[in-house]
C-alpha cells in the first residue's frame, strides 16, 4: 500500500527524498511532450511537487492491486496535466516506464486525458469542473462502506471558473464530508493568459472557508509545506478540507515558467535539450 518506511525518515529527510523524485517526475513529463509532439507542460510542472509527494509519500494505494476496495482515491480534475499522473504511476510500478513514450498516440492506454483502463485512474477526467462532485461521490461511498480511505481531488484555479465545483462544495460542507480534501493548483494562469484578467476568483481560501471548508494555504512547491498541509487535512474531522497551494506554471523550466503560452504547447529540439539540463542542474 503506501510507502510507510518513507513515513518513518524525518520531515528533512522526506522532502528531500521526495523533492528528488520531482526532479524525475518533470523530466519525464517534458520527455513525454517532447515525443508525442503534443501536450500540456504549465499545469503538468506545476503539480509536480504535489502529485509526487501524493504518490511517494501520502496516498495508500497498491500497484500490484489498483482497485483495491479500501485505497486512497486520486482524481486529477484538470485532466490536461494527466503527464504527471502518468508519470508518477509509471514510477511506481503501476504500468512499465516504456508507455510513457506513447503518450496520445491511437491505442496507447496513456491519452491526452486519464481514462479508467489506465492502471491506478479512478476516473475518466478533463471536462473541467466534475472532478470534485464526483470525488464527493466517492467519499461518501467510502463513509458507507466504513473504510478511513481518503479521496484528494486536484483542481486547476482556472478550472474553479465552473459553477459546477461550487455546487459540490456546497454539497461536500451540507455531508460534512471529512475525507475529502481538494487540492487547488493555484499557479494564477490558464489557456488564454491570466486567471485574474479572464474571470477573477478573489481569495480562493476565503471562498472555500465560506462555503463550510477547512482550508489550508500552501507554497505548492515546498514538500514540507505539502506534507504537513495533508496530514493536518487528514486529521479533520465533520467537514470537508481544501488546500490551496500557490504554484508556478512551468515550474522547473525557466522558459516556460508563468508563461501561459506553455499551458499546451511541445518543445522543439532546443527547448527540449535546456529544459532537461535546467532540470537536472546541468551545465550548458
Amino acid at each position: 500500500m503506501a510507502s510507510t518506511r518513507n513515513r518513518k525518515r524525518s520531515l528533512d529527510e522526506r522532502a528531500a527524498f521526495l523533492s528528488e523524485k520531482a526532479r524525475e517526475v518533470r523530466s519525464r513529463i517534458v520527455d513525454m511532450i517532447y515525443k508525442a509532439k503534443s501536450g500540456h507542460p504549465g499545469g503538468a510542472l506545476s503539480a509536480a511537487d504535489i502529485v509526487t509527494a501524493l504518490y511517494f509519500d501520502i496516498l495508500r494505494v497498491d500497484p500490484a492491486n489498483p482497485r483495491r476496495p479500501d485505497r486512497d482515491r486520486f482524481l486529477l480534475s484538470k485532466g490536461h496535466a494527466c503527464p504527471v499522473l502518468y508519470a508518477c504511476l509509471a514510477m511506481r510500478g503501476f504500468f512499465g516506464l516504456e508507455h510513457l513514450d506513447t503518450l496520445r498516440q491511437f491505442g496507447s492506454i496513456l491519452q491526452g486525458h486519464p481514462i479508467r483502463k489506465t492502471p491506478g485512474v479512478d476516473m475518466t477526467t478533463g471536462s473541467l469542473g466534475h472532478g470534485l462532485s464526483i470525488g464527493l461521490g466517492m467519499a461518501l461511498e467510502g463513509r458507507l462502506r466504513g473504510d478511513d480511505s481518503c479521496v484528494y481531488v486536484m483542481l486547476g484555479d482556472g478550472e474553479l471558473n465552473e459553477g459546477h465545483v461550487w455546487e459540490a462544495a456546497m454539497a461536500a460542507a451540507k455531508y460534512r464530508t471529512d475525507r475529502l480534501i481538494a487540492l487547488v493548483d493555484r499557479n494564477r494562469l490558464q489557456m488564454d493568459g491570466c486567471c485574474d484578467d479572464i474571470m477573477p476568483m478573489g481569495d480562493i481560501a476565503a471562498k472555500f472557508r465560506a462555503f463550510g471548508w477547512k482550508t489550508f494555504e500552501i507554497d505548492g512547491h515546498d514538500m514540507r509545506a505539502i506534507l504537513g498541509a495533508v496530514e493536518k487535512a487528514r486529521r479533520v474531522r465533520g467537514r470537508p478540507t481544501c488546500i490551496v497551494a500557490n504554484t508556478v506554471k512551468g515550474k522547473g523550466v525557466s522558459y516556460m515558467e508563468d508563461r501561459f503560452e506553455w499551458h499546451g504547447k511541445c518543445p522543439n529540439v532546443e527547448e527540449f535539450a535546456c529544459a532537461m539540463k535546467e532540470i537536472w542542474g546541468e551545465d550548458s
